[in-house]
């Protein structure tokens, strides 16, 4: 059973990741005004939850791609906040998995990771974090996670 949740998971992820050069490959081609040249430097991401506490043997609940260069757009469902939040918190995205201070939730065990994996203005980005239940998740700060 765990194999196949396991397959199951990279092959969401694999389809993902196709979907996410997919939809990179094509605004790049429409971003530049008729007479100008531009370059953009790639900014896209699949962005998943995970039950677990592992994204590579959980089990994935939720992915979507978010791309926002040129323009935010793929399947994330805000995407100009989350790319917002992530030129705001690029170099450390530990801020966005901060507790709001107005959140409360139990002490259970319940792990749900989260990642961002793939290309961030034009260098490699991977992040991963570790809530210890779906409440923690929930009641984190920002939208980049809120898929």
């Amino acid at each position: 059973m765990r194999s196949i949740t396991r397959c199951l998971g990279l092959a969401s992820g694999a389809m993902a990741l196709t979907a996410l050069t997919a939809l990179a490959g094509t605004g790049a081609a429409d971003a530049a005004p008729t007479g100008t040249q531009t370059l953009y430097a790639p900014s896209a991401l699949v962005v998943s939850v995970t039950a677990g506490q592992d994204a590579a043997a959980g089990t994935v609940l939720r992915a979507v791609t978010l791309v926002c260069a040129p323009r935010p757009g793929g399947t994330h469902p805000s995407p100009a906040a989350a790319c917002a939040e992530l030129r705001a918190n690029a170099a450390s995205l530990d801020a966005l998995a901060a507790p709001r201070p107005d959140s409360a939730c139990t002490r259970e065990w319940n792990p749900v990771t989260v990642t961002a994996d793939g290309v961030w203005q034009g260098r490699r980005m991977s992040w991963t974090y570790t809530f210890g239940n779906p409440c923690g998740l929930r009641s984190s700060n920002g939208v980049l996670f809120g898929i």
